[in-house]
């Protein structure tokens, strides 16, 4: 692979908000439409399978399949779907159906496809979500969503992981108003809530130059960074140390806020960079209480969060702003846009290209 400008992750960014924009309607049609003509609201539990940012967004995706559509849902890598998951499918007890859908933004992942060809095996309705709807994880499964984006370069995924956690967002409400979990009038409504955000990502982009920059400079300085959050934050803090390391070449880990406080606060450096990711909803109590606790240990605390947040702002030694509010639900699609900017600021600052391997 040609050496990439680390200004390909910013280019990136500037185009969320108008793929969110263009591709909101179009691709909850066509999740409703599949959705009916598969029946797929007899299903009484969903599998999100993934590798890298497709399992991030399918673990930022769970509450979504839980809380708006009401069905059960796990979020699991492929080798672990396939080996330890996908054996016992059909064997379980319960007469509903369950659906398996593999995310891959290339069609490609090796073990998404051969998951999914082993829930098919095991009785399992399957879905590929990808951005190619020719590829072999769309001819292994039953139905394809698909997720196409115009104007595509080399990049570590920024734009693709966007449209990944979309479809899956847009496919839990489809599914709950198929369930009757809730009424065509709030499926309106949910939808609208999600294409509405395209002015609060574009905000949100506009104002994290200047303070991913100014953060970089403490990413930059050590050894290890550490993202935290839970519930659907979860899966943003993983996809976050995710482009770090693509990016930017500095080892980052996403993990729980629970788990954080278990464990790693117990690691050094003391003074590590710490991003603690806060949307509103059922873990922002804890958030703000480990921000505080970290403060109190010597970490470097990098809130991702309303600036008017001041719960836990004000335990943090910047701030990484998110310019608008949503459900818990829809939060991924504000709280990840830091991720590809920050990671090129700092593989700016520390002279590296995005997919550097340190070999030649």
């Amino acid at each position: 692979m040609a050496r990439l400008d680390p200004e390909v992750m910013i280019r990136q960014a500037g185009r969320l908000a108008g793929d969110l924009d263009e591709m909101t309607g179009p691709v909850g049609r066509t999740a409703a439409a599949l959705v009916s003509a598969a029946d797929w609201g007899a299903a009484d539990s969903v599998h999100l399978v993934g590798d890298g940012d497709s399992y991030y967004a399918a673990v930022s995706a769970e509450l979504a399949f839980r809380s708006l559509a009401g069905v059960d849902c796990a979020a699991t890598p492929a080798l672990g779907f396939l080996e330890y998951e996908a054996p016992w499918l059909g064997s379980r007890s319960g007469g509903g159906r369950r659906l398996v859908v593999g995310v891959s933004a290339s069609g490609f992942t090796p073990r998404v496809v051969e998951a999914l060809a082993r829930a098919g095996r095991q009785g399992a309705a399957t879905l590929a979500v990808t951005g190619v709807p020719d590829s072999p994880l769309a001819r292994a499964a039953d139905h394809t969503l698909p997720v196409r984006l115009a104007g595509g370069e080399p990049s570590p995924g920024i734009r693709t992981y966007q449209a990944s956690l979309l479809a899956l967002l847009l496919l839990a409400v489809r599914l709950g108003e198929a369930r009757r979990h809730h009424t065509r009038d709030d499926r309106d409504a949910m939808e609208g809530e999600i294409a509405a955000l395209r002015d609060g990502v574009a905000r949100t982009v506009a104002g994290l130059g200047d303070a991913c920059g100014r953060v970089a400079e403490l990413v930059g300085d050590g050894p290890v960074v550490v993202m935290v959050g839970s519930g659907p934050a979860l899966g943003t803090a993983q996809y976050g140390a995710a482009k770090l390391i693509e990016g930017a070449g500095v080892f980052a880990r996403g993990q729980d806020l629970e788990e954080w406080n278990h464990v790693e606060r117990f690691a050094g450096p003391y003074d590590m960079p710490l991003f603690v990711l806060a949307p509103p909803g059922r873990s922002h109590a804890r958030a703000v209480e480990v921000a505080a606790r970290a403060t109190e240990l010597g970490r470097r605390v990098i809130a991702v969060a309303h600036p008017r947040d001041t719960a836990v702002v004000r335990h943090a030694a910047a701030v990484l702003p998110v310019a608008a509010h949503s459900r818990e639900e829809f939060s991924p699609l504000l709280h990840h846009l830091f991720a590809g900017v920050l990671a090129c600021r700092t593989g700016q600052r520390l002279g590296r290209a995005p997919f550097s391997t340190g070999l030649v």
